[in-house]
């Protein structure tokens, strides 16, 4: 059974910075984010694949992020210049070679005004 373990969530406030950490136990072909705000669905923020290529949710460009470490299966998502809107629980989605999907538990951003 794959654990993905996410960690660095935290209260901030508008304008600062936090650093998203995810470990998973084993070899993964892609790892993102997403988050899901109260009451919204969970939407992408960025993944990234093994190669390096990522993608980025549009709302986050210039100001988040995504980076891995292949080695230790982790991926970082740091997060500069926060707004209130990125006020949500953020998730961690890793994806095999055989493309099984693994959620971690999650966890909450929440950024002061």
């Amino acid at each position: 059974q794959v654990q993905v373990v996410e960690s660095g969530g935290g209260l901030v406030q508008a304008g600062g910075s936090l650093r998203l950490s995810c470990a998973a136990s084993g070899r993964m072909f892609s790892m993102g984010w997403y988050r899901q705000a109260a009451g919204k669905q969970r939407e992408l923020v960025a993944d990234i694949s093994r190669g390096g290529n990522t993608k980025y949710a549009d709302s986050v460009k210039g100001r988040f992020t995504i980076s891995s470490d292949n080695s230790k299966n982790t991926v970082f998502l740091q997060m500069n210049s926060l707004k209130p809107e990125d006020t949500a629980v953020y998730y961690c989605k890793t994806v095999d070679a055989y493309a099984r999907l693994y959620w971690g538990q999650g966890t909450q951003v929440t950024v002061s005004s």
